[in-house]
């Protein structure tokens, strides 16, 4: 059973101005925040709004030549598409679930070989936090509360140790002929990275297509500024507080940056919201650390990662990861204060 990503909320608010491409946060994030920005030199946006990957995206395109706008709208959507016949759990004939019905894929394509390859490695960078397997986890946990007489403690400890002899980023051997998830049962969902994923790769086709000014959310936000010793001035994206989804507790001002925000509660298993889609891969709980947590880094695909490993992480591990990548990042504690961590991400064009 894949996860619900169409009801996982974000805590985002978007406020751009003067840009090439400027994309709202998906009516259904925590924060109900639209984006706003000022026509591009009096240029009406190329609106679009849809689904990507389960989650509602939002693709609004300026550009002083509508039918080049168009074919870039046009190319956008087609890659995302593409994307999602490889990464989602919903469609039966995608990459991933076909994989995760054999056990097995030979002749993998790229794009899933190279997102698991990063899912491998921020598994190691963050000591287990990210893990690609944990699907056994979502069907253990979304089976239980199915039944009318569940526990609200959650799943038994021996069906927990099941599940987690399951789930192991170790255990997935991933070469260019073939992927073998090596344990099993074993079944992975790319939920936590493949939203920074595509994000990042509809901002390299959209820079490749002659954009050089964009801001692309489709799950996550990513802007394009290739130029930013121009006056041009940066997208400021408003950290909603959780608790109060139409307050705004910080503003951070990104160019080529990327922002992702994971919410605990965004996605509650349970009656009670106390058991959410953020598990431990490492102990199989179901109940994060902060209410959220928001990663501001070079790519949409890191900052994914990272803020679903640090919903998991004490804050003395996620600071050596924010300060070895150069990061920022913001942690909404349980009782509504917040913490940040890092220095401003360096800008890449």
């Amino acid at each position: 059973m894949p996860t619900p990503l169409r009801t996982r909320r974000r805590f985002l608010g978007i406020t751009a101005a003067a840009s090439a491409l400027a994309l709202a946060p998906g009516a259904l994030r925590l924060a109900h925040a639209t984006a706003t920005a000022q026509p591009a030199h009096g240029i009406e946006p190329l609106h679009w709004r849809g689904v990507a990957l389960g989650a509602d995206a939002e693709l609004r395109l300026y550009h002083p030549n509508p039918a080049a706008a168009q074919r870039l709208l046009q190319q956008a959507l087609a890659e995302i598409q593409r994307l999602e016949s490889i990464f989602s759990l919903y469609r039966d004939d995608s990459a991933l679930a076909t994989l995760n019905r054999q056990g097995h894929l030979n002749e993998p394509p790229a794009d899933l070989l190279r997102l698991l390859a990063e899912s491998i490695h921020y598994g190691q960078l963050t000591g287990g936090a990210f893990d690609s397997s944990v699907q056994p986890l979502w069907k253990l946990y979304a089976e239980h509360f199915s039944r009318p007489d569940a526990d609200p403690a959650g799943p038994t400890r021996a069906s927990l140790q099941a599940a987690l002899a399951r789930v192991d980023y170790r255990a997935i051997q991933a070469e260019p002929g073939r992927i073998v998830l090596q344990r099993p049962g074993m079944a992975l969902t790319l939920n936590g990275i493949a939203q920074g994923y595509i994000t990042d790769r509809i901002t390299e086709l959209l820079r490749a297509g002659g954009l050089d000014r964009a801001l692309v959310d489709l799950g996550e936000i990513r802007g394009l500024d290739s130029h930013p010793a121009t006056n041009t001035p940066p997208w400021r994206v408003g950290l909603a507080r959780p608790q109060a989804p139409d307050q705004v507790y910080t503003t951070v001002e990104i160019r080529s940056q990327a922002l992702a925000t994971s919410g605990g509660y965004g996605t509650p298993l349970d009656p009670a919201g106390r058991h959410t889609h953020l598990f431990d891969p490492r102990t199989g709980a179901a109940q994060p650390r902060y209410r959220s947590v928001s990663v501001l880094a070079p790519t949409a695909t890191m900052a994914d990662a990272l803020s679903t490993a640090f919903s998991n992480m004490a804050l003395g591990d996620t600071a050596g990861v924010v300060k070895q990548l150069g990061l920022q990042a913001w942690f909404v504690l349980a009782d509504g204060s917040v913490t940040e961590q890092g220095e401003p991400a360096s800008a890449q064009t």
